[in-house]
């Protein structure tokens, strides 16, 4: 970041620290910005830009071909977590040097990124937590970005497979209600902060897959089916056939019609096949074939 940019700007307007930081920060966070290089939350790093006539781009200007570069590169990796190629996430996340990410929401998307690959792997917690609270503590203190909302997603897995129910539920209620907020007004929440239906998605489908495992089937179901309209309305197919495996899942545990249930397995087979989704394909036969025996579906996840 050109913070030699901002402190020049600032100074050639005649502008103190103390005029500068007035009903934003404090002169201790601006002072900590200019001197120190300690980048404060992105709310109040735009709210100093625009004072001085700047948006925070324009102090990544001198990176910009490289910056561009590395949001196409984190961008193809969120749609490989999304397509379940997590050995090309992490391949793709080592490869990425933190000391080029000058953008705050490229370290925002780094970082969710790399905690959500650890909580799906079971790392160590300690080190999906410490991803996870570089968003939470530091690039969004104020929880305003949609990056707090997937760092809560993923808080909810890891906790979950740690059979941590009382604080998976703790995470995956914040979601929800966030989903809930959203599909009131859909529209207005994309144009306000762009197309994140992808990343909507993602929270509906691992929050149904949540209520899924701990029983609260119509819940889940409720949102696999808002999962399944928002494919089809914005021409995505990559969660189909994981959405779709719940909703066989859930047929199932609620003892449904054998016809609902063949119905929706072959639409699973269907979706992962056009995706070109194996792992999908044999979930979904083992689905079946325990479906036909009677068996537990207890650890076969989507």
């Amino acid at each position: 970041m050109d913070i030699a940019k901002f402190v020049e700007r600032r100074k050639s307007l005649h502008i103190s620290q103390v005029r500068m930081c007035e009903g934003i920060c404090t002169q201790s966070t601006l002072s900590k910005f200019e001197s120190g290089g300690h980048v404060p939350s992105l709310k109040i790093l735009s709210k100093l830009c625009a004072r001085i006539g700047l948006t925070i781009d324009d102090l990544n200007e001198s990176n910009k071909v490289s910056a561009n570069q590395l949001k196409v590169d984190l961008d193809s990796l969120e749609r490989e977590l999304i397509m379940e190629n997590y050995q090309r996430v992490l391949k793709g996340l080592s490869a990425i040097d933190e000391q080029q990410l000058d953008s705050i929401l490229l370290k925002m998307q780094f970082y969710y990124l790399r905690g959500f690959m650890g909580a799906l792997i079971n790392q160590p917690p300690e080190e999906v937590l410490y991803d996870f609270s570089q968003i939470l503590n530091d690039l969004d203190e104020s929880h305003e970005t949609i990056f707090t909302q997937l760092v809560y997603v993923g808080s909810g897995v890891m906790y979950n497979r740690l059979q941590q129910t009382d604080r998976a539920n703790f995470y995956f209620k914040k979601v929800h209600s966030f989903i809930r907020n959203v599909l009131k007004d859909e529209q207005l929440y994309f144009n306000r902060v762009g197309d994140n239906y992808l990343r909507l998605l993602t929270m509906i489908f691992f929050t149904a897959s949540y209520y899924n495992s701990v029983g609260q089937l119509k819940a889940s179901e409720k949102l696999v089916a808002k999962g399944v309209d928002m494919c089809a309305e914005h021409h995505v197919t990559y969660f189909l056939p994981r959405l779709k495996f719940l909703a066989a899942k859930n047929a199932i545990e609620e003892k449904q019609d054998k016809e609902v249930v063949d119905r929706l397995i072959n639409e699973v087979l269907a979706f992962a096949r056009i995706n070109d989704n194996q792992v999908i394909e044999v979930k979904a036969a083992a689905l079946n074939t325990r479906y036909e025996k009677g068996e537990s579906l207890a650890d076969l996840t989507p």
